[in-house]
């Protein structure tokens, strides 16, 4: 709505337009464009598209496509991680194979085990085996997700972290080994292997683990030579120690928050790096201030299991004020399909510190108004209000025993 041309690609089906490379360099050429940014999702981990849009002449908003390759192959990123000294978690480095498992092999499995996809991202083409009974099921599972979600079925097996938190590092480099970090976020606060809420900087963060993260993940990008956006990502255990687990080669649905705090536009960095070859910041840019979370709104239906919801738009009134901004394309009449992902907008907050951002988180979710289908805004309210929540003790199975406040006490924004 805010473009200054649509294109049709073709059907909702992702298989026939935005999993379609020819149709969209297709689409690029016709419409005149100079640079394709590739966003999140479909195709932005995709190397053989970022090749087809060079080969198109036109400018690939992200890394070199031998880099999408590397860190968008999960397997290849643990290679080349633990290559560069980052601890890793123990699994093989190579895909499993289609079919029956190997008998030696699943008498080596250490369960509950995640299945993943090679290709994958966002949650996706991930399952969990909590026993050798579920394990072929949970694979092909994995493998029909991962397919439709990114056009390959590749798994592979990694050990479950039980009660680990979810960190992640924002880096930008120029593709000459030059490489600035912009902070860590905390994502602890999944679903079904999905954030959906996120903060930033990660609260309760010891800093020489706050450093030891941001070191590790400017090591990890300054030897590949990383050029534009990027996110590092690591699991930290109950015991202090953390672990790689993948690298995001594009920009994430939560580059928000990291916006907020450091108040440098991300997106407005990666087209200047595109087109100029070079860096736009220094490390004296970047000044974090602050905290700032983000939260999902998703059109799904509670009573169903959090099933994903369909409908049309019948009202809507976002919240808005000092430290609050929304991203969203929702419009009233807009229809919600199955087709795509259930994220409808994303509220972000900012204040000067967590406390006082929680609380303008509880408002902004208050007054957040949307009518005509199904959402998780209450959910989302019944987590900002908890006391894990609030204390920032959560990590990625936080939710999975999560028990509604029963009591909710108003809180002042004004509270330090």
């Amino acid at each position: 709505r805010y473009a200054d041309e649509a294109v049709c690609i073709g059907p909702a089906d992702a298989a026939n337009s935005y999993l379609n490379i020819a149709i969209i360099i297709e689409a690029a050429l016709k419409a005149g464009v100079r640079a394709i940014h590739p966003g999140y999702g479909f195709l932005a981990e995709n190397p053989e598209f970022a090749q087809a849009v060079e080969n198109a002449g036109l400018i690939f908003v992200g890394p070199r496509p031998e880099t999408v390759a590397l860190t968008g192959d999960k397997l290849a990123a643990r290679r080349i991680a633990r290559e560069a000294g980052l601890p890793v978690l123990p699994g093989p480095d190579e895909p499993l194979m289609h079919g029956p498992i190997e008998p030696e092999l699943a008498s080596q499995v250490v369960f509950p085990v995640l299945i993943k996809a090679v290709a994958g991202g966002g949650g996706r083409g991930i399952r969990l085996a909590n026993d050798s009974a579920e394990l072929e099921f949970m694979i092909a599972a994995a493998r029909k997700e991962a397919m439709a979600a990114f056009g390959n079925d590749d798994v592979y097996l990694e050990p479950l972290v039980q009660g680990a938190r979810h960190i992640e590092v924002q880096i930008i480099g120029d593709g000459e080994g030059n490489v600035l970090c912009l902070g860590e976020r905390e994502c602890s606060i999944q679903r079904r292997r999905q954030k959906l809420i996120e903060e930033a900087p990660a609260p309760r963060l010891p800093e020489q683990l706050r450093k030891a993260f941001h070191a590790n993940a400017v090591k990890l990008v300054e030897q590949l030579k990383y050029r534009g956006l990027g996110t590092v990502e690591f699991l930290l255990d109950k015991n202090g120690e953390y672990y790689f687990i993948e690298i995001n080669p594009r920009i994430q649905v939560e580059h928000p928050v990291t916006e907020m705090v450091t108040g440098i536009d991300l997106v407005r960095e990666q087209l200047i790096l595109a087109a100029s070859g070079k860096l736009n910041l220094s490390a004296f840019d970047i000044l974090p201030r602050g905290a700032a979370i983000e939260a999902r709104i998703l059109a799904e239906d509670g009573s169903q299991g959090f099933l994903p919801a369909t409908g049309e738009i019948s009202h809507l009134l976002l919240p808005g004020g000092q430290g609050v901004r929304v991203d969203s394309g929702l419009y009233l009449g807009m229809p919600v399909t199955a087709d795509y992902d259930s994220l409808l907008a994303k509220v972000i907050v900012w204040d000067e510190n967590r406390a006082r951002a929680v609380a303008r988180m509880k408002r902004a979710l208050i007054e957040f108004q949307v009518g005509g289908v199904p959402t998780d805004l209450e959910f989302l309210q019944q987590i900002v209000n908890s006391s894990s929540f609030k204390s920032g003790r959560t990590d990625t199975t936080y939710l999975d025993h999560f028990k509604p406040p029963q009591n909710v006490e108003s809180e002042s924004i004004e509270q330090d």
